[in-house]
């Protein structure tokens, strides 16, 4: 299972940082990412990381939010993070954590495993 928060109202250019708490199988043997749905749009990839071994094998980021999310992973509370630095009106989004044992599935939105949605408001 995956649980999302963290989600809220920011002015543009302020930060807020998400949570996806994991539980039911471990992080390690699955990439983790986080998706958004914007009203009226379909969803779509932000940012996706895998580790095998203790290390990272796969990131990977959409590329309007290059240099301003940063994914990690927290092992001690089972939970992957999202920083998100200057946001912007443009991201205000539904955010939703999904995982996949492939990355290239995960990548694509093609996963049984979402957990629920986290608001995410950006005002101008």
């Amino acid at each position: 299972q995956l649980q999302a928060s963290g989600g809220g109202l920011v002015p543009a250019g302020g930060s807020l940082k998400l949570s996806c708490k994991v539980s039911g199988f471990t992080m390690d043997d699955y990439g983790i990412g986080w998706f958004r749905q914007a009203p009226g749009k379909e969803r779509e990839f932000v940012v996706g990381l895998r580790w095998s071994g203790g290390r990272v094998v796969y990131e990977d980021y959409a590329e309007s939010v290059k240099g301003r999310f940063t994914i990690s992973k927290d092992d001690s509370t089972y939970t992957v993070r999202l920083q998100m630095n200057n946001l912007k009106p443009e991201d205000t989004a539904v955010y939703i954590c999904a995982a996949s044992p492939s990355s290239n599935l995960l990548r694509q939105g093609k996963t049984d495993h979402w957990g629920q949605g986290t608001l995410v408001t950006v005002s101008s």
